[in-house]
């Protein structure tokens, strides 16, 4: 009893392998293809023509061991592969850099104040302009001032809510 548990368990685990997984393992064990050189002839020493027979000798596996021991011995980091790209193109500039500007995308509208004569005209206004607004709701709003009509919106949306509050007598801020 004790013993057929294990082979039970280890017996899920001896599935046959799938075509793809086939192919995976036989291309990780496959020593690696070295392209030919474009003509230009490179001297080097023999140590060095030594060690570059024996890495392209290497298997995909052992290439990602060799190179997670490189980065263990050598005390290596892992670099992002946008900083590759972006590192040769930010060392050859010889020209002032140029500052990014920033572009706000994002506005937020708040009432600041409002005009006592036109107080039931803005409340009608708050109520045709948000959405889900009763009477009720938007009188206690109006009355709340100072505060956020709307956030998170483009800069024409904000323009027209700021006009059409204008209109009405209260004063608006765009920030």
């Amino acid at each position: 009893m004790l013993l057929t548990i294990p082979l039970r368990m280890f017996g899920r685990h001896l599935r046959p392998l799938s075509k793809k997984t086939l192919r995976m393992y036989s291309a990780a064990t496959q020593p690696l293809t070295v392209p030919e050189p474009d003509g230009s002839q490179l001297t080097s020493s023999p140590k060095l023509e030594k060690l570059y027979t024996e890495i392209t000798s290497l298997t995909m596996i052992e290439v990602s061991e060799f190179t997670e021991l490189l980065k263990v011995r050598l005390n290596l980091k892992d670099i992002p592969m946008g900083a590759m790209v972006s590192a040769p193109a930010a060392a050859g500039q010889d020209e002032e850099e140029e500052v990014p500007t920033t572009v706000k995308t994002s506005f937020t509208i708040k009432l600041l104040k409002y005009d006592d004569k036109q107080k039931v005209a803005l409340i009608k206004e708050v109520k045709n302009l948000m959405e889900g607004m009763n009477l009720v709701q938007a009188k206690k709003f109006v009355e709340s001032a100072p505060t956020i009509i709307k956030s998170d919106i483009g800069k024409d949306e904000a323009d027209k809510l700021k006009e059409a509050f204008a209109k009405v007598g209260a004063e608006c801020v765009i920030d």
